[in-house]
Formats: C-alpha cells, sequence, structure tokens
C-alpha cells in the first residue's frame, strides 16, 4: 500500500467512515492525481456506516424507534449540502436536518421552561431565560451530542461570517443533532413521549441556578421584596462571632422579618456578613421548588395519542390531571443583575 492510501486509510477511519461504505475505495482520483486529491475532503463526503447509525440509535433507547436512514438525517447538517454539490452536482441532494432542528429546539424550548416555571413558580425571567439556555441551549446541545458519540457522525461543511449570518462552527452544527433527534421522536411518537424522553436527557441533569442570580444591592432588593409580600421589614441581627479584635475574624448574620428567619450569611466584616445573609434571602425565595408530588405540567394535558388531541380528557384525581400552580409574586428589578440600580419616581 502507498502513502497516499494508508493516508486515506487513516484518515477515513479517523472520520468514522468504513470503506466498505465508500463509493470507491481507494477513489480513482487518489491515484490519477494523487498531489490534488484531498482525503479529508473525500472522507468527508462518504456517509457514515450504517453500524454506527445503529448504535447512537441504541445507545439513545431508540433502536425500534428510529432506522439508519433517519438518524444519518438527523446527523447531516444542511451545510453540508453546498460541499456535497460541489463534488456531486448530478446528484440529489442529501436530507439534512434543518426543519427537524427547528421542530425539535421549539420543543426543547416548551418542555424546559413549562418545567422551570412550574417547579420555581418565584424565578425572575431573566433568570429563567437563562436557565433554559443552560438545559436546553445550543452549548448544551453540542455537549450532549458529545456524550452521545455522534460527533463522528456528523456531516457538515465549516462557513464562514457574512453580514447576515454568522460563522458556522462545530458546536453549532453539533447541536443541531439532539434537536433532530428530539423532533424523529415527536414524528414517531406522541408529545407525552417525547416529553418524557428530553426530561430523562436533558432536565435531569443539574444545574446551579444560584449563580444566576446575582444583586448588586441585595439589601435594597430584600427591602422591596418583603414590602410587596407585605411582610414585617428585615432586620440584621449579629447571631455569632469569633476572633472580632484578631486578624481573622469571623461574624454570623442573620435577616428577620418579625419572628421568622429569611436568611443567614457570614464573612469577615459586620458588612459583609449583613450583605450575604440578604443574598441568601432572595436566593432562598426566588429558589423556592414545587415538591415533586405537587409537580404538574401543562403539556400533561395533552393526549397520549395524536388520534383525540382535541378531545381526550383526563380522568379527575389521575397524574395527567393538570392543576394550575399559584402565580409567583412579580420580581424586583430593582438592583439585580444587569440594572442600573436608578429607582424611577412614582408617576403622579
Amino acid at each position: 500500500m502507498g502513502y497516499v492510501h494508508k493516508r486515506l486509510a487513516s484518515t477515513a477511519a479517523k472520520l468514522a467512515v468504513s470503506p466498505s461504505s465508500a463509493r470507491a475505495f481507494p477513489p480513482p482520483d487518489a491515484i490519477s492525481n494523487p498531489r490534488a486529491f484531498d482525503p479529508e475532503t473525500y472522507a468527508a463526503l462518504q456517509p457514515p456506516p450504517a453500524s454506527s447509525l445503529t448504535a447512537l440509535a441504541h445507545r439513545l433507547g431508540l433502536g425500534r424507534v428510529l432506522s439508519p436512514t433517519e438518524v444519518q438525517q438527523a446527523c447531516t447538517h444542511p451545510s453540508f449540502v453546498t460541499l456535497y454539490q460541489k463534488h456531486y452536482p448530478n446528484e440529489a441532494k442529501p436530507a439534512t436536518n434543518g426543519n427537524l432542528s427547528t421542530v425539535g429546539n421549539s420543543l426543547l424550548g416548551l418542555f424546559a421552561s413549562e418545567y422551570l416555571n412550574a417547579s420555581y413558580p418565584h424565578l425572575p425571567l431573566r433568570v429563567l431565560k437563562a436557565a433554559v439556555s443552560a438545559y436546553v441551549g445550543a452549548k448544551t446541545c453540542a455537549s450532549i451530542a458529545t456524550e452521545i458519540g455522534a460527533t463522528p457522525l456528523l456531516r457538515w461543511h465549516r462557513t464562514t461570517a457574512t453580514p447576515l449570518k454568522p460563522a458556522l462552527l462545530l458546536p453549532d452544527a453539533l447541536s443541531s443533532i439532539p434537536r433532530s433527534i428530539v423532533a424523529l421522536v415527536y414524528q414517531h411518537r406522541s408529545l407525552p413521549i417525547t416529553r418524557q424522553f428530553v426530561h430523562d436527557l436533558f432536565l435531569s441533569r443539574e444545574v446551579d441556578l444560584r449563580a444566576f442570580i446575582k444583586f448588586r444591592d441585595p439589601k435594597k432588593a430584600l427591602k422591596e421584596t418583603v414590602a410587596k409580600f407585605e411582610r414585617e421589614r428585615p432586620v440584621s441581627r449579629l447571631l455569632a462571632e469569633t476572633g472580632r479584635f484578631s486578624n481573622s475574624p469571623v461574624f454570623v448574620v442573620g435577616i428577620y422579618s418579625g419572628a421568622d428567619q429569611l436568611g443567614e450569611g457570614f464573612g469577615t466584616s459586620l458588612k459583609m456578613a449583613e450583605f450575604r445573609a440578604a443574598e441568601d434571602s432572595l436566593h432562598r425565595l426566588y429558589l423556592t421548588r414545587t415538591p415533586p408530588e405537587q409537580l404538574r405540567l401543562p403539556s400533561s394535558t395533552f393526549s397520549p395519542s395524536p388520534s383525540d388531541l382535541y378531545t381526550y380528557k383526563p380522568p379527575k384525581g389521575s397524574k395527567l390531571e393538570y392543576v394550575a400552580g399559584e402565580l409567583g409574586m412579580e420580581e424586583i428589578e430593582y438592583a439585580s443583575g444587569g440594572r442600573t440600580g436608578l429607582v424611577t419616581p412614582p408617576s403622579s
């Protein structure tokens, strides 16, 4: 085997392309004009082996739901069409995941939004949007595509930035694979099964929502929040201290509204401890979570089968019956992250 053949075989192996699935191996161009032949482009144009596509479906538990052709479509980005037609202009365009990715992205946003809104009714809107992106955003989808082993199966073509479109990078193309798979599950099954698939693959992950809630002045934000709930004005109390006259003192401060303790914080100064206690009080409010046994999702009202979508009514008392939860208090925008901190005077 010559140098060109060895390089071609190694490149095909790295890109998960089987020589048996290629059009002609080795291709005639590699023998007739080895200097102009690009093995990486040739390997990128070849379809992945059916065994790899079937293995991906079985890793997701969808071996009996998705066919290798559908998995291949889910792994083919629309940018691949330009590269394919450039080298094979007389052949039909390959099926891409453009429409599937759009439908899957909408389903992911629906399931994540209703789950987070029902689980955390007091969560501020900007934090809710950030949490949805953290659970089902582009970076998360690209990370999941890497976890399930879909990277070698991706067929795409890198594009540069234009005045109308940003540059297409590998994470952008990878994020379309999980979205397309969600759309295929919805196409073959029903909305409740798709929701369960999304909960198992996406929403079962732990995301620290405390990192999304930042306040420039949590004491003032807490004061306005307590007033909106018509509770007593918050008061700071020193709970414990040690080493006041040493180089490393520690103070523990609690914030109370009447007899109820709202939060607690510590620091090397009273001001720092009071700041953290106010921040902890706001975190406890905004991150109050609905118990799992009381969690009801609006999409649970949909029928398990598409045939009786508009006539299906869940039996009373069942888990499928949707009972709307209480609306959370409107958020306090003053002194939260991204705000100016200016208080608008009330209109006369």
